[in-house]
């Protein structure tokens, strides 16, 4: 299973990602692709995203059961605590 959120980001990209996942609401996108497609989904988001920011969580072999990628800012930030993956508020 794979999620991303999109944040200010151009809407040709939204789109790009609707071949491949559902857009359950506005930037939040959920499907079931192949490593290889995740790879280069990521690497579209990272040539297109802009100044926008864009968060994938994917299942992996971690404690947690997922790993977490960023790009840009977004609205929350991620820390790593003793492995664990943890969100922050901005203040």
């Amino acid at each position: 299973m794979v999620i991303v959120i999109l944040e200010k980001v151009p809407r040709g990209l939204r789109g790009e990602l609707t071949r491949w996942m559902l857009e359950l609401r506005t930037g939040v996108f959920v499907g079931s692709v192949s490593g290889m497609v995740r790879e280069r989904l990521w690497h579209k988001l990272s040539d297109e995203s802009r100044d926008g920011s864009c968060l994938m969580v994917h299942s992996d072999n971690t404690e947690q059961g997922f790993s977490i990628r960023i790009l840009g800012e977004p609205s929350r930030h991620v820390v790593d605590f003793e492995g664990l993956s943890l969100i922050r508020l901005p203040q």
